[in-house]
């Protein structure tokens, strides 16, 4: 055993208790770093500007637009009636909408197979209103470096105006496009009526909210969209292959970089260096922050104002454009020339594409060509069971709905065939339709009693168009001969 220690009589100091320091050092998230690309010119920084006057006028003014007495593109949903320049449209005719939607992406694939992410650089609307609100945040706050000294700045009255201004003229454009967005479903000469008239809760409800998603995304989010909410983003390696023209630096022809000096570059006993100076333009100018010379990123969206800074870099110190260009990753790997790499455009997947387009396309536009301007349902009356009626007839009733899809007022004659001596009532029934109108009405349908063995028999009605337009639509349909 152990002998036990005397005990000294002096009280045990208590354990000094060390209090942990929260670390806070530690972090699943990466704090977002504010974006202030600088402003550049050049081919591509031109050709996204034209996008952005393109789209938007096309935004902007379609809705103004009339097509006769109505507005030229409007999808009135409260009529169920939309219009599209010259073609009057129904639900039944979502068949189209949904080819124009599987047209839409076989063209995004088609066009970032060939030369990557051309719409998230050039047309996105969060690409194209993000640049009108970097070009009204330059109008009001100055250039990069003046935002950057802003941005660091304490609260003075210079800034509050200069930032009063930037989103005052945010929240402008943000309303003109949400006024814009709800007039393509409610005619927006009305539409500006009810607003100034505070009227058309729902109206005005869907432009604020409208404007207030541009005013934040294209405000306050902005790359932060492209980067972690647009799922385009993810899955577009899928679409990329070693073909596929992309925003890509020449690590060949730049490193080893760094700054020199005209001696340093004459001095043959100086370690000669790559093209790339490290200027850093290129990460300055890039409305998602990254540097390309990392490679490629899921982030980039193929914009190529890196293209257009690097170029300009490039001509200042005397090296050849082209450090930075659009290049596919075969043609890096193997030095092609640009006419090498563009000849490997025309590959079997791209073909594919084109040629699947291409016929939907073609398929589209003959179904709009050969439609028929007049939509016919029909729904027999279960509530009214068959029924022997005075002269020895069996009847059935049933109630069409008859969509006229012109723009001129219809007159419809309403027979029934397919079975024997079948006839509806009044036998002359016809039925005046103002133009676009779509109206329920109730026909009754009579064979002679015993012409027909009990259970069900298809029949069909008739809808022709008077006039001599030569329109018709045969609906088919059951007819009930109780047992």
């Amino acid at each position: 055993m152990t002998p036990e220690k005397p005990n000294s009589g002096s009280p045990k100091k208590p354990k000094k208790i060390i209090p942990i320091a929260a670390d806070n050092s530690t972090s699943f998230y990466e704090a977002r770093k504010k974006i202030q690309p600088r402003s550049i010119g050049g081919l591509f920084a031109n050709w996204r500007w034209a996008m952005v006057w393109i789209t938007q006028i096309v935004f902007y003014g379609l809705p103004w637009l009339q097509w006769g007495e109505r507005q030229m593109v409007l999808f009135d949903l409260q009529a169920m009636r939309f219009y599209l320049f010259g073609l009057v449209l129904y639900p039944q005719d979502f068949i189209f909408l949904a080819v124009l939607l599987i047209i839409s992406a076989l063209a995004l694939f088609l066009f970032t197979t060939v030369a990557g992410r051309l719409w998230c650089g050039f047309t996105c609307p969060q690409t194209v209103y993000t640049e009108i609100f970097m070009w009204l945040e330059r109008i009001t706050e100055g250039d990069r470096s003046s935002r950057l000294r802003l941005d660091h700045s304490g609260w003075t009255l210079e800034k509050i105006l200069k930032r009063g201004a930037k989103h005052a003229s945010w929240l402008a454009v943000s309303l003109w496009t949400g006024f814009t967005f709800v007039g393509y479903f409610v005619p927006i000469r009305t539409l500006g009526v009810e607003v100034m008239a505070l009227q058309g809760p729902w109206q005005i409800f869907w432009m604020l909210f409208y404007s207030l998603a541009t005013y934040g995304n294209a405000g306050f989010l902005r790359e932060q969209i492209c980067k972690h909410m647009c799922p385009y983003a993810r899955f577009q390696s899928a679409m990329l292959d070693k073909d596929t023209l992309i925003v890509t630096y020449d690590p060949v022809r730049g490193e080893p970089r760094g700054a020199r000096t005209k001696k340093q570059a004459a001095d043959a006993n100086v370690q000669p260096l790559g093209d790339c100076i490290d200027c850093t333009l290129c990460v300055q100018v890039c409305p998602v922050g990254i540097d390309i010379r990392d490679g490629l990123q899921y982030e980039c969206i193929g914009c190529g104002l890196c293209i257009d800074a690097c170029d300009s870099v490039m001509d200042k110190v005397g090296s050849p454009r082209g450090l930075i260009r659009l290049a596919t990753q075969n043609g890096m790997t193997q030095r092609w020339s640009q006419a090498q790499m563009l000849r490997r455009v025309l590959r079997p997947r791209v073909l594919i594409y084109t040629a699947i387009m291409v016929g939907l396309c073609m398929a589209l536009a003959a179904s709009l060509a050969l439609r028929v301007p007049l939509k016919v349902n029909v729904v027999r009356d279960r509530a009214t069971l068959a029924r022997i009626v005075q002269g020895g007839q069996l009847e059935n009733l049933y109630r069409l709905q008859v969509m006229n899809a012109t723009e001129q007022p219809q007159r419809y004659r309403i027979s029934a065939s397919g079975l024997e001596g079948v006839s509806v009532v009044p036998e002359d029934s016809t039925l005046e339709l103002a133009p676009t109108e779509s109206r329920w009405i109730t026909v009754r349908a009579r064979i002679p009693y015993g012409s027909a063995t009990p259970g069900a028999h298809t029949m069909q009605f008739a809808i022709q168009a008077q006039g001599g337009n030569g329109i018709e639509v045969l609906e088919p349909t059951v007819f009930q001969v109780p047992r």
